[in-house]
């Protein structure tokens, strides 16, 4: 991702969340604060399940590949976001700008493709549980989470691809906190229809596609769990798909109202609240919503706690 390609442009100046100086320092904290979080929740969810022998299952293989995610793509985006507060002008080069767009897109579709493979395991588990170690393998599961980094992959090269073919010529001021495909195309001084065209279709794909998994997902789940006559069986199965269906909500809900629809329409001051959510808020939320409201995540939690408490008392 080299920075020539026919653009005059060698660097570009990130505007960030505000211009306000009294709002500079409290967003700051606020947002160190949430990325602190993130990486604490995140790397502990990661190690809880490395250590855990009762969480070796598929679920929580895939929250494990989940949180690797969510903590590679805030690091993407948020330690230039924290700069951009504490310097009067944030610039990026031209290669830093195409190689953080590449890495966005590439764990942003990532973790829509693995939000539909988590939902298409919840299916497996409840609606075939006799069939779960055939359909769910290792093997299985290893292949699920290949498919789901070459989806990122190919998307992530086309967009940046499309990128790297637009002249920058006009102003370098990037409205935005981060380098994102529309607020890039508002600074072309060249037709930008193909790129809105190639933004479009992936969009459409990568949204859509892991939406009607999902939603075709649970239909079967909640159709199977109606069946079950049991109160406390019902309680079960659904505990088991809140933490899950809440995370998609929050995802796919804020990504899609920045991407479906043309860039002519939509508001980048409002495309940078809808960002804040994807971009930030949900991969600081994924690992609070999976441990707090995962009963086998507190247990191995607590068996770790005091497993290692055990430990201290003994010398």
């Amino acid at each position: 991702m080299g920075g020539g390609n026919h653009s005059t442009v060698t660097e570009f100046i990130l505007t960030g969340l505000t211009e306000k100086p009294e709002l500079q320092l409290l967003l700051f904290l606020f947002f160190l604060g949430t990325y602190v979080v993130t990486v604490v929740g995140n790397l502990g969810m990661i190690t809880l399940i490395g250590l855990s022998s009762q969480l070796h299952t598929p679920m929580y293989y895939f929250l494990n590949s989940l949180s690797l995610i969510d903590l590679c793509y805030s690091t993407v985006i948020i330690p230039k976001m924290l700069v951009n507060f504490v310097t009067e002008k944030n610039t990026i080069s031209y290669p830093e700008c195409m190689t953080q767009l590449y890495f966005f897109i590439f764990f942003i579709i990532s973790e829509g493709h693995m939000l539909a493979v988590m939902a298409y395991d919840r299916y497996v588990a409840i609606c075939k549980p006799l069939l779960c170690n055939v359909i769910m393998s290792y093997q299985a599961c290893s292949w699920l989470v290949v498919e789901v980094c070459v989806m990122g992959l190919i998307g992530a090269t086309a967009h940046t691809g499309c990128m790297l073919r637009v002249v920058f010529c006009k102003v370098k001021i990037i409205n935005h906190y981060f380098c994102d495909v529309f607020p890039l195309l508002e600074l072309s001084c060249t037709s930008t229809y193909i790129n809105e065209v190639v933004v479009l279709c992936l969009s459409l794909f990568n949204i859509l596609a892991p939406t009607l998994t999902i939603l075709g997902s649970y239909v079967s789940i909640i159709a199977s769990i109606l069946q079950i006559h049991s109160t406390e069986g019902r309680s079960k199965a659904f505990r088991t798909c809140s933490s899950h269906i809440t995370a998609v909500t929050i995802f796919c809900g804020s990504a899609a109202f920045m991407y479906l629809q043309p860039s002519n329409v939509s508001s980048m001051d409002q495309g940078k609240v809808s960002s804040l959510f994807y971009t930030i808020i949900v991969p600081m939320l994924n690992p609070l919503i999976y441990s707090l409201r995962n009963k086998d995540v507190k247990v191995a939690l607590n068996k770790i706690i005091e497993k290692r408490l055990f430990c201290i008392s003994k010398y």
